[in-house]
């Protein structure tokens, strides 16, 4: 019986090590949200290895924040593959929402404490900003003039080169029109050539005859 109850003390003094060792644990960590999640895991695929030349976003110098180098390549190739859009001032929205701060007035670089190279781990302490809906940073709003500028530019430079081209065609319709009249007027003269040539020739068959 003694030796029941000292398996017993046993047991119950196992259960109490590992009720302790739970309660000296951390909380479990919250789930990082998915574009957070997909906003570190492309800037570690493509913030690697790459020539500074061709870089279109990366990790700042420091792995403290990142940069986006093109916004036009990274609305363009970049968005579409990682969050099926392409419109970079909805990116911004979001990085505003996480408390995401742009720090630099020369370049689209964005930071967060927690968001760093190498710390995959503390996105999870990353939440959504309580605020209002109508908050909207300045330097998005910039991007979107920027943004409506730019379109405003490219479908002027379309138009300019759709006038261009549509001129040079007509350019190449006026010189093979001159083209077919220089070839129908040496047909005609071929045509003339081979009638007097037929008509000799009858006359000399004539003659023989």
């Amino acid at each position: 019986m003694a030796n029941n109850y000292s398996v017993l003390e046993l047991n119950l003094g196992l259960g109490n090590n590992n009720v302790g060792g739970h309660a000296g644990q951390s909380p479990r960590q919250r789930c990082p949200a998915p574009f957070l999640l997909k906003t570190y895991d492309l800037l570690e695929e493509l913030g690697e290895n790459i020539e500074d030349s061709t870089k279109i976003v990366s990790w700042n110098a420091e792995g403290t924040g990142f940069v986006v180098w093109s916004p036009s390549e990274f609305s363009e190739l970049t968005l579409p593959r990682y969050f099926k859009h392409n419109n970079f001032s909805s990116f911004i929205r979001q990085l505003n929402t996480y408390g995401f701060k742009k720090i630099s007035s020369k370049r689209w670089e964005f930071k967060h404490e927690k968001f760093q190279r190498g710390c995959r781990h503390m996105l999870g302490e990353i939440t959504r900003k309580k605020c209002e809906p109508s908050v909207f940073p300045a330097y998005l709003k910039s991007s979107s003039e920027e943004n409506n500028a730019t379109s405003s530019t490219e479908e002027n430079n379309d138009h300019q080169l759709l006038m261009e081209e549509n001129k040079n065609l007509k350019k190449e319709r006026l010189e093979l029109q001159v083209q077919i009249d220089e070839c129908k007027a040496l047909e005609m003269k071929l045509l003339e050539c081979l009638s007097q040539f037929m008509d000799t020739h009858q006359n000399k068959v004539r003659r023989l005859c």
